[in-house]
Parts: C-alpha cells; structure tokens; sequence
C-alpha cells in the first residue's frame, strides 16, 4: 500500500495540471463550492484536560478535528492519535489526521531552538510540496462541508503552524478564523 502514495501524488500533480492551468495541486475547485458560513477553528491542547479541550469544541459546534501534527503522539494522556480519536468519537466528534500539513523536522528543530523565522520559512516551504498540497485540498474540502477545528499542540497560535495553515485555508476558502481554548471552554478571539 505503501508504495502507491508516490503514484497518487504524481498523479494528482499532472491531473491538477492538465486541466487547471495555474491552479496548484490540492487548490483544485475549491473556490468554485458554495462558500462555507462557519469558521475555520483552531485549538491546541498544551495544558488543556480531554475534558476541557472536548467542552471547547462542543461549545463552539465543532464537528471535525482535522489533526495537523506530523507524529500524532502526546506525552499528554489522552492526547495521541488512538485515544482523542475515540475521545471525540465518544463525544460525537470527527477526527482525521491530515500528516502533510504537519511541521518537517528541521522546522521543528528551528521552532525548539526558538529561532521562530526559520520556523515559518521552513514551514511555508513545506506547504507547496506535494503531500502537504493534497493535504491542504483535503482540509479546504472539509472545511466547506462542516465547521473543522486544526489540532496542534501549542496553545498560542502565533507560537504554533496551525495559524500559517488557517491562514492559507481562510484565503483559499473565503472563510474565518476562530481561536479555541481548552482551557477557557469554547472562548474565542
């Protein structure tokens, strides 16, 4: 199985350039559907209990969690990819993990380090290859279907990738952005 995600990128690449000169892959129609009236949420659940960061996205009507980590692992019980899945199915969430839009190691590397520009250069990089394309045209057809919430850790979004993909996801669909904190039930900014 492994070794047919090469072929799909490849084929999604010229697909996307045979038919829509200028469109980047993963960017296909999406600003053709029906504008959304939700926004696009984000949350991280760095000092957030399960509890807390579920009440946060019921409260604001969420109902997919679209996880952007690249290792979708927490030190944090309740928080890796397994058990939050089925916390949310419990509570009648959605959950999808969506790895090309996670941080590359050497953007990790540079975000530890504390050296935030190399952080966002290497990031914004990352999103114009292939997987994180696919990705990001997943996430845009999602978001116009029903309200997303984008998962990272850092609770700060300006401390964290999840902005630079909101952002993206915002401009290519027409949509806004809304902060949640876990630990603040369903607050927004």
């Amino acid at each position: 199985m492994a070794g047919l995600v090469p072929a799909i990128h490849v084929f999604a690449l010229e697909h996307a350039k045979s038919w829509m000169p200028g469109i980047r892959p993963g960017m296909t129609r999406w600003r053709e559907m029906a504008r959304a009236q939700h926004p696009i949420f984000t949350i991280g659940y760095e000092g957030a209990t399960v509890d807390g960061f579920i009440g946060a996205l019921r409260k604001a009507g969420v109902a997919l969690v679209l996880d952007i980590r690249a290792a979708p692992v927490s030190r944090k019980k309740g928080f890796s990819k397994n058990p939050l899945a089925q916390h949310l199915s419990e509570a009648g969430t959605g959950y999808r993990h969506l790895r090309g839009l996670g941080t590359p190691k050497q953007g990790r590397e540079a975000a530890r380090s504390g050296d935030h520009q190399s952080f966002e250069r290497i990031f914004r990089h990352h999103l114009e290859e292939p997987e994180a394309l696919l990705d990001l045209g997943e996430a845009l057809g999602l978001a116009a279907a029903k309200p997303v919430c984008l998962l990272c850790l850092e609770r700060d979004p300006q401390q964290c990738h999840r902005l630079i993909v909101a952002e993206r996801m915002a401009k290519e669909g027409d949509q806004p952005i809304r902060h949640l904190f876990a630990d603040v039930a369903g607050d927004l900014i």
